[in-house]
């Protein structure tokens, strides 16, 4: 009897020390949530926004984009076009330097958007890509247009009469079925010689790029007209 009384008290001074520990730990949380909670609640710095003449340690951001051989004509004839709205709209800094045949452009302390320099690089690429002032303007209005560029080796193998005959797909009789993808998918294309230039949103760059790609797998037009007007009334459906 004297052995179990002595365990039964030993049990109970281990349990009296198991509640005091508890109490502690309890104390410890509850001053740790004091704590995450007096951080969560400092107030937070609030930074100024970083203006596009403050980049790069102060000084103006540049942007050279070379111009291929036979876009310079182009090049010269929609000059006006082309640097008005990036000087106006953009109040960026560009020249053409006919030496390095490249357009240069350049942040100024007049520029408000941070981002305006990468719209107008964006802008003249494209039109050096081969795509009008008139479509390619459209990537200073709006924020969800992209270029997605490819060539026809990337999509499959093909080289002389076989190439000749795929970028012949491409283009169809007098450019018909160019003008037939663009017009579904609301995008435009630009075929140039071996290279694809698509411009659009995300998703009809998607639905251009599929139907460019089964031409260039050689798929008939036909099967490709149809694919397309099925995926049309579908969109026009869920619109």
């Amino acid at each position: 009897m004297n052995r179990d009384e002595e365990q039964m008290e030993d049990v109970e001074d281990m349990e009296e020390e198991y509640d005091e520990e508890g109490d502690e730990e309890g104390d410890d949380v509850e001053e740790m949530d004091e704590q995450d909670r007096s951080q969560v609640l400092q107030p937070v710095p609030m930074m100024p926004a970083v203006a596009p003449n403050q980049g790069g340690l102060g000084r103006s951001e540049y942007r050279k984009i070379p111009v291929p051989p036979h876009r310079i004509s182009p090049l010269k004839q929609h000059w006006e076009n082309i640097y008005t709205p990036i000087v106006t709209h953009l109040k960026l800094q560009i020249r053409m330097n006919t030496q390095a045949k490249a357009i240069e452009i350049r942040t100024s302390p007049h520029t408000e958007d941070i981002g305006a320099l990468q719209r107008a690089a964006d802008f003249v690429q494209a039109f050096c890509y081969g795509f009008n002032v008139e479509d390619a303007v459209a990537l200073l209005r709006l924020d969800d247009l992209y270029i997605e560029s490819f060539q026809v080796e990337d999509v499959k193998m093909l080289a002389g009469d076989n190439l000749s005959r795929a970028i012949g797909r491409l283009a169809g009789k007098d450019g018909r079925t160019k003008f037939t993808i663009e017009n579904v998918t609301r995008t435009r294309i630009v075929i140039a010689d071996k290279k694809i230039h698509i411009l659009g949103s995300f998703g009809n760059i998607k639905l251009a790029r599929d139907a460019v790609c089964d031409l260039i797998l050689g798929s008939p037009p036909g099967k490709v007209y149809a694919k397309l007007k099925v995926v049309a009334s579908r969109a026009r459906e869920a619109i």
